[in-house]
């Protein structure tokens, strides 16, 4: 079964906008399993991410503005912190076996198409 937003929040729109963040990250989450020991560690990096999130109001706020009245507030993505990015994609990007990445992986890189690669003088 895949993770869903009641595995990591009891509120579902903030558990729902945290995983529509992390499947941007870590775009293998909705192939864990909750129940697999790699699902239950993706769901405890999740949990970790909306306990770093400050509580609404006052603390979520990044700034203010006097005469404008302007007010900006944090977004989900500020509370992936590096940690939690790498992570996540480490629960994606190795296979366990080998350390190796999985996927498909072009051998030449778009510039060769523009700009032949090679020695140049």
């Amino acid at each position: 079964m895949p993770i869903t937003h009641e595995d990591i929040s009891s509120d579902e729109d903030l558990g729902r906008r945290v995983l529509v963040r992390a499947r941007i990250i870590a775009p293998c989450l909705d192939t864990l399993d909750a129940e697999d020991d790699t699902g239950k560690d993706a769901i405890a990096i999740l949990k970790g991410v909306i306990a770093a999130l400050p509580a609404a109001g006052y603390e979520r706020a990044k700034s203010f503005s006097r005469n404008g009245t302007a007010m900006t507030w944090r977004e989900i993505d500020a509370a992936f912190s590096e940690d939690a990015r790498v992570s996540l994609q480490s629960l994606c990007g190795a296979d366990s076996a080998s350390g190796l990445p999985r996927g498909h992986f072009p051998k030449a890189r778009p510039l060769a198409r523009v700009w032949p690669e090679g020695e140049y003088t």
